[in-house]
């Protein structure tokens, strides 16, 4: 009987824990600090191209320069792996700064 409430609370755990990670969430207020990094590049709060692109309504846009339709992943995959000119982040930027920077981009 305690082997079977034992289960049952481990599972309880692993999905409660797998849920939260999942629901995981940048902070925008974070995430400004981290554009900093992005700002000698692009700039936020105006349509003008820097050296790259205007990042201004991002997540608004129908598509990426890609092609692609920009979410998470493909957001994610451009500051990952850069492109062109654009360096990449992967090793720069932790996990949690790249949500936090998500986040503040989802704002503009």
């Amino acid at each position: 009987m305690k082997k079977c409430c034992a289960v049952a609370l481990s599972a309880a755990f692993l999905i409660t824990g797998s849920a939260m990670a999942a629901d995981k969430k940048g902070d925008a207020a974070k995430g400004k600090e981290v554009f900093e990094q992005c700002s000698v590049c692009h700039y936020a709060t105006t349509d003008q191209k820097k050296m790259g692109p205007s990042l201004k309504g991002l997540f608004k846009r129908p598509k990426l320069g890609n092609g692609l339709k920009p979410t998470d992943a493909t957001v994610l995959d451009f500051v990952n792996k850069g492109k062109g000119s654009m360096p990449a982040f992967a090793s720069v930027l932790s996990d949690d700064e790249k949500q936090d920077l998500l986040a503040y981009l989802k704002t503009l």
